[in-house]
């Protein structure tokens, strides 16, 4: 039978911690697998010098393709830090995986969202010319592949209407232009790449995630549950000081793609990507909502992915918005 988790129980001391400033009782090594073209929130942080003196210190044990990946690694112990699309994330929990969803690592709304993109001269106008034709994603189970099953359900389209293919973010407008693929879907966490894309002319898109998804967390930063349990002062600091940094992004946009040039070039890739970054699209805080992950959850659930009342909200997330603003309540109650 599958494990239920009871991060409530867990959440509990964490939530105590938040209420003050701390720093790591030792110091705490805690690994993660970047993403090319991106920069991860605590790696922002790390950059805008938030860690110093808490006792975290980071270590990149290589790259990610997609969620699926950082998920394997972090349930095989060769990371600390996972990051995934929610559904990814879900069904990882789902099967017992001992994660717990600390903070979106991105977000979808008017400004920051995922591109389902054709060239100029394609026959496809609208959702309903899907059918039958081929989109490249990132990666199978994560946030493409089910945004690509809500889009067509919301067309009356069954789930496999349209053929999945797995193609690296560097690679998505090569195999578009070459017609290798009918359709080329930049993940929200890719807009560099469609930034780029699109500055070369003859692409258009189709529609985006926001389109049929609304504004919402698009993934998670996962911790497991035994690394919060270990280490409840550096969990707490992680978090708090990610926040931070996607708070810095909001009201910094042009210092963050500074940044992000910087480290895309300290990393041998291509820093002129820096200049499409378009922010996170998280909401103000960087803390998520039951309903960043209650979509999700009744998405599976009526496609029989999960079971009802399998997973609630409270036992994914590690902490709230609204957890956080009734903690700031009672601190200035005080």
């Amino acid at each position: 039978m599958l494990k239920t988790l009871r991060i409530l129980a867990l959440a509990a001391p964490f939530l105590g911690l938040l209420a003050a400033e701390a720093r790591a009782q030792d110091t705490v090594t805690m690994r993660y697998m970047a993403e090319r073209g991106e920069l991860s929130a605590h790696e922002l942080a790390v950059q805008l010098g938030y860690f110093k003196g808490t006792g975290i210190r980071f270590e990149n044990v290589g790259y990610s393709q997609g969620g699926p990946e950082s998920l394997f690694a972090l349930a095989s112990g060769t990371a600390d830090i996972g990051t995934a699309a929610t559904p990814a994330v879900l069904n990882a929990i789902a099967s017992g995986n001992p994660f717990v969803a600390a903070y979106p690592t991105n977000g979808i709304d008017k400004t920051v969202h995922s591109t389902f993109a054709v060239l100029n001269d394609s026959p496809i106008h609208s959702i309903q010319d899907l059918a039958g034709k081929t989109i490249a994603v990132n990666t199978l189970g994560a946030h493409l592949d089910y945004t690509t099953r809500v889009a067509l359900a919301s067309a009356g389209l069954p789930a496999n209407a349209a053929k999945l293919v797995t193609v690296p973010g560097p690679q998505l407008e090569q195999v578009l232009r070459s017609h290798q693929v009918d359709v080329a879907a930049f993940g929200y966490w890719q807009t560099t790449f469609a930034g780029l894309a699109q500055s070369h002319g003859g692409i258009r898109p189709v529609f985006t995630d926001t389109d049929v998804l609304g504004t919402i967390a698009g993934g998670f930063t996962v911790l497991r549950r035994d690394f919060v349990k270990a280490h409840p002062q550096a969990a707490q600091l992680f978090v708090k000081e990610s926040a931070r940094a996607l708070d810095y992004a909001r009201a910094h946009p042009a210092e963050t793609k500074t940044i992000l040039a910087r480290v895309l070039k300290s990393r041998n890739e291509n820093p002129d990507l820096a200049q499409y970054f378009s922010g996170y699209g998280v909401r103000p805080g960087g803390l998520p909502t039951d309903r960043d992950v209650a979509f999700w959850i009744d998405v599976m659930t009526r496609s029989g992915q999960l079971q009802p009342g399998q997973l609630t909200p409270s036992q994914v997330l590690l902490v709230t918005g609204d957890k956080r603003q009734a903690i700031n309540q009672k601190e200035t109650a005080q």
